[in-house]
């Protein structure tokens, strides 16, 4: 006889063999038991919970000769020809296929005939969400008032895309995922009647790996038990299904909690000779590090674990991690998931997420007095911020030490009236006078040299190209397209490109080693030649700019107030305050 898949021979032939859908049933009975059956439902929920069979199954309850009830009798020739197929009042329509706008006219037209073989009409139409606009709305009138011989039935897997006014005219029942535990008993039964020997960790792996869709549960045990020819045993299972066992992924937990790269890299090494796919594997070990996470916040966490059959035997790994070390694995091994989706060299980037995560454990064992702290940044330091590399420390240590000697110059060459209110100078030794630094007035090397080449032929032609360079960044990387667009070429100098910025944080984010290498790279491409990314900010371009188009010997035309004038002859120190603090901040009075 020929062999006839395990779903198609288990699939659920009465409302009592449903598994895991308890209240859809007791709601479809009892309507049918009282006569209150509608003339449209609409079944929705995730792949193989019982859709269609639950919409056959119903179609064979109101037609069945002996009567409606609860169940279908499967004996009369009624609900036998209904479960072959052969009933042309009982039609099942594929969405996908007849889903343009005449194929549901033509169903419109025939409903209005009566049934010649049964009661009631029945359309099951499955993938419902797959219809045109055109074809919903030639259904809306029809759904609305059928005939009283007619039921659709509505099967879908994504009710969100179809239209409000289809769903408010079924009523709606929502399939949900079956339960491990659901699952497993069903699977255990079906392995009985069939002869098959399955080990009971067997049977949970593969309903876990089902992701509670008992269709899939049951196909995945129809291949592994022809592959076995009747002995499913828990390791053939991963064998087959590719999965690893969770002890391996233990070993790969306590390496990188020991720092260990080089076991890291054997057992990676081991995994891909046996046939694992990286991808499948770091899946697989964000899963596990997820269960962790879970063992160690949730109490009787047995339910909530997807990768681990016995928690209470990982308890001891759980314990050996802190929440914020498994939070932290969690997020770089998902960032380093989303990355291999696009990954040239798979295995190389699963290598490199296990050893950042070796890097993560040592950073946080350091401790904290080891932490550089100096000056104004002791307080941060001592709570936990980290430092800031020494070399950068000590240029904003002189910057400051500079500023704060050339505004004691200044006050002591007079008294400063600063600030809206028109308040008198604070002493020199006050050192809250000291103006905040901000790295992003820093000026780039050999400006004069751009300034005199910003009306160049070269920085022209790379200005009608610049275009075609912020498009290139977009196609390398939408990220640093989205700071990068905020700058402007400016000038050109041999085998540099200068480029200006509005805001701070976008020519910080640009400056980054990794983000300037994309745009240099795109520049080689685009523009013919190698350039260097040089950054300014448009402010202190514009001031540079002016500064050197102001010639000695040439004098400038400009219109100011004669007490300004005036009080800039005898008071240079006004000068010095304006530039120290902008002319906002400054009010000049007598």
């Amino acid at each position: 006889m020929e062999h006839i898949a395990l779903y198609r021979a288990w699939r659920p032939q009465s409302f009592q063999d449903m598994v895991g859908q308890q209240h859809i049933i007791q709601t479809l009975q009892n309507a049918i038991r009282e006569d209150r059956v509608s003339h449209a439902y609409l079944f929705s929920g995730p792949r193989g919970t019982g859709k269609t069979s639950a919409a056959k199954v119903l179609a064979k309850a109101v037609n069945c000769e002996r009567g409606q009830g609860p169940e279908p009798c499967n004996e009369c020739p009624s609900c036998l020809r209904i479960t072959a197929g052969n009933v042309m009042d009982v039609q099942e329509i594929d969405a996908a296929s007849n889903r343009g706008v005449e194929e549901i006219r033509d169903l419109r037209d025939k409903v209005k005939y009566a049934p010649t073989e049964v009661r009631r009409k029945v359309y099951i139409i499955d993938e419902v969400h797959m219809l045109t606009t055109e074809a919903f709305n030639a259904l809306l009138k029809t759904l609305e008032e059928p005939p009283p011989h007619v039921m659709f039935i509505l099967a879908t897997t994504e009710p969100h895309k179809l239209p409000a006014t289809i769903i408010s005219r079924c009523q709606r029942f929502d399939f949900r995922r079956v339960s491990l535990e659901e699952q497993t008993g069903h699977l255990k039964q079906i392995c009985e009647k069939e002869g098959i020997s399955a080990d009971d960790d067997a049977l949970q792996y593969i309903a876990r790996l089902s992701d509670g869709g008992m269709r899939d549960a049951l196909s995945i045990l129809d291949q592994i038990s022809s592959f076995t020819e009747g002995q499913v045993t828990y390791q053939q299972v991963l064998g087959m299904t590719g999965g690893i066992p969770s002890e391996q992924f233990a070993r790969l937990a306590r390496a990188i909690l020991e720092g260990d790269m080089g076991l890291l890299l054997e057992l990676v090494e081991q995994l891909m000779h046996e046939g694992k796919s990286a991808d499948k594997c770091l899946e697989n070990l964000l899963y596990y590090f997820r269960d962790l996470l879970m063992i160690k916040m949730v109490p009787n966490a047995d339910h909530l674990t997807d990768r681990v059959l016995n928690p209470a035997d990982f308890k001891d790994m759980a314990t050996a991690f802190s929440r914020e070390q498994l939070f932290g694995i969690v997020e770089t091994l998902n960032r380093y998931l989303g990355e291999m989706k696009y990954a040239t060299h798979p295995q190389t980037l699963f290598e490199v997420a296990l050893m950042k995560l070796c890097s993560l454990q040592e950073s946080a064992s350091v401790p904290a007095d080891a932490v550089i702290s100096s000056g104004a940044f002791q307080g941060a330091a001592a709570g936990g911020a980290a430092a800031s590399d020494p070399d950068e420390l000590g240029v904003l240590k002189k910057q400051i030490a500079a500023l704060e000697k050339k505004l004691e110059q200044a006050l002591q060459s007079g008294g400063i009236s600063g600030g809206r209110e028109g308040a008198q100078a604070r002493p020199a030794s006050v050192p809250s006078a000291a103006p905040r630094i901000s790295t992003a007035s820093k000026m780039p090397p050999q400006v004069d040299k751009f300034i005199a080449g910003k009306d160049s032929a070269d920085f022209a032609s790379i200005y009608k190209q610049w275009s075609l360079v912020l498009q290139g960044v977009k196609e390398e990387k939408i990220t640093v397209h989205a700071w990068f667009v905020d700058g402007e070429p400016v000038s050109v100098m041999e085998d540099a490109v200068l480029v200006a910025f509005k805001n701070t944080i976008h020519r910080d984010t640009t400056e980054k080693p990794a983000n300037r290498q994309v745009i240099e790279g795109v520049l080689a491409a685009r523009l013919g030649k190698p350039y260097r990314l040089v950054t300014i900010m448009l402010r202190d371009w514009n001031e540079a700019s002016m500064k050197s188009a102001e010639q000695p010997g040439k004098e400038e035309l400009r219109l100011e107030h004669e007490h300004e004038a005036g009080a800039a002859k005898q008071e240079p120190w006004i000068d010095e305050a304006i530039q120290l603090f902008g002319e906002d901040l400054v009010v000049i009075k007598e």
